[in-house]
């Protein structure tokens, strides 16, 4: 079982960044692949960024490449979602999520676990 808790979120102006946290439970966090997603209201669940067991491999969707940063540091049990020049179009509820495999995620149905989420609410 892993617990995840977000951290973060805010209220920022376009062009600000801001950093989210994702702190999971457990002794087996460095054996879960890690993944972003947001939610805008009326809007599906998306992917933002995923990134494997061992945090050399990464991925993002278009819409935030070269913007977002996803990491890990896995001594501390924590995935961070670093997040540049945001835009209004980024304002959502961010969340977390675990899946139980080595490689890359990007698929929401393969994710086991997930966080609570924090809002990120970008003004133009």
């Amino acid at each position: 079982q892993v617990q995840l808790v977000e951290s973060g979120g805010g209220l920022v102006q376009a062009g600000d960044s801001l950093r989210l946290s994702c702190a999971a439970s457990g002794r087996t966090f460095s054996s879960y692949s890690m993944g972003w997603f947001r939610q805008a209201p009326g809007k599906e669940r998306e992917f933002v960024a995923a990134i494997n067991w061992s945090g050399d491999s990464t991925y993002y969707a278009d819409a935030v490449k070269g913007r977002f940063t996803i990491s890990r540091d896995n001594a501390k049990n924590t995935v961070y979602l670093q997040m540049n020049s945001l835009k209004p179009e980024d304002t959502a509820v961010y969340s977390c999520a675990a899946a139980r495999a080595g490689f890359l995620v990007t698929t929401v149905g393969l994710y086991n676990y997930w966080g609570q989420g924090t809002q990120v609410t970008v003004s133009s």
